[in-house]
């Protein structure tokens, strides 16, 4: 499997299927674990913010379409809540911004767009040459 497209309710107990999804796809292309850690926690970050910002607790659903390859691995993420540029937030402060800074790290790629009344978060990770891999402490050739 390399592929998945989903819409989940904004509602924080739906993320895990997300982020299950992600680790699945992720895995099967030979990512290595602490790839995989860092772009499901990054997707987790970005939906529990729609969720809580965007939406703040009015109904609404979000839409994720994530591909992968033996290269890299792409996670669009999309809603209907107010238009709000996550990448035009301030840095890290006493007032936030920690998640937008830990989203650019965990990926390569980071871009937004505001098209047809829709926020598009999309996610794109390359898998390195002689990335470490947490798990063994050995880097992959």
């Amino acid at each position: 499997m390399n592929h998945f497209e989903i819409k989940i309710p904004a509602k924080t107990e739906e993320i895990f299927r997300v982020t299950d999804e992600i680790e699945e796809i992720m895995g099967a292309q030979e990512f290595p674990p602490g790839a995989i850690r860092e772009i499901s926690a990054a997707v987790k970050e970005v939906l529990t913010n729609i969720v809580r910002h965007g939406y703040k607790g009015r109904p609404g659903e979000i839409g994720i379409r994530c591909t992968a390859t033996p290269a890299k691995v792409t996670v669009e993420i999309a809603d209907s809540a107010p238009a709000y540029n996550p990448l035009q937030a301030p840095g890290p402060d006493t007032t936030g911004g920690i998640g937008i800074a830990f989203i650019r790290q965990a990926a390569d790629i980071v871009t937004y767009q505001h098209k047809n009344h829709r926020n598009i978060l999309t996610l794109v990770r390359v898998k390195r040459n002689g990335e470490p891999d947490p798990a063994s402490g050995l880097k992959k050739e």
